[in-house]
């Protein structure tokens, strides 16, 4: 399938920033199921280029004068595959155990732990397994645009019953991590066809121990259903704070208002 995407973000504010420093992940990956055939990414200031721990492709934005607004846009076209059973090939050095820690987002609780408890053996899983996990989120947290923060935990979207990608993503991984299963974090795009959901995107990599296969499946917990060439990858990390396609801070602006727009056809 080949993806073009526009992504463009739009920050205003209501006095001027002195100094601005943004995190971007905008980038694919590079991963045999994508391959990149045009990408751009117009970002003002100082930009500098570099592959952080997780091996994404990352940008560091710095505005160091005065400015009352930022505009970031990233667009080109991807080429995708879809991979086998969901399988994701385990392309870089690091171990899988790393993302098996819970973090501020991911952390257990009793609901967590029951809900971990009904789906997930201990120590390892197979597909099945997080299937069955995937279909019981959906079931608990209902997709609700709007309904939750960046900054909400895992915790607090099944308590809620309502949530978007992100908290269907982080409510999977913290009932993995809870039964000592390695889970990660993606960020990215999907077609999103005739589906309500944004085509902003976040879902899932699990490690499975299935009969003919160890290692990374790709899920995506919002429509309980396995990866597949509609999705462009961005970004892994172990939570939405260490994938977010832009991120970062400033000194000064007043009130922040912003305005996403991101736009995706597929042929």
């Amino acid at each position: 399938m080949q993806l073009t995407i526009r992504h463009e973000t739009r920050y205003l504010y209501t006095a001027p920033l002195a100094y601005t420093i943004e995190q971007l992940h905008m980038t694919p990956r590079k991963e045999p199921q994508q391959q990149v055939q045009s990408w751009h990414l117009n970002v003002p200031g100082h930009v500098h280029a570099y592959t952080d721990a997780f091996g994404n492709l990352s940008h560091m934005m710095t505005m160091d004068v005065p400015h009352r607004g930022l505009d970031i846009v990233a667009s080109g076209i991807v080429e995708t595959t879809a991979p086998l059973k969901g399988r994701v090939p385990n392309g870089d050095a690091l171990s899988p155990l790393l993302f098996t820690a819970p973090t501020r987002l991911t952390g257990a609780t009793p609901g967590i732990l029951e809900l971990a408890a009904s789906c997930l053996p201990d120590g390892r899983a197979q597909s099945r397994d997080l299937m069955s996990l995937a279909e019981h989120i959906f079931g608990a947290v209902r997709y609700q645009s709007g309904a939750t923060a960046v900054t909400t935990t895992a915790s607090d979207a099944l308590a809620l019953g309502q949530g978007v990608c992100q908290d269907h993503a982080h409510l999977f991984l913290a009932c993995c991590h809870a039964h000592g299963i390695a889970a990660r974090y993606v960020s990215g795009y999907i077609d999103p066809e005739e589906s309500d959901h944004a085509a902003s995107h976040a879902w899932v990599d699990a490690w499975v121990e299935d009969k003919d296969y160890h290692g990374w499946i790709s899920i995506d917990v919002t429509h309980a259903r396995l990866m597949t060439d509609a999705y462009c990858r961005l970004a892994i990390g172990r939570d939405y704070d260490g994938a977010a396609p832009i991120r970062g801070v400033r000194r000064g602006g007043g009130i922040e208002s912003m305005e996403v727009k991101v736009d995706i056809s597929a042929r």
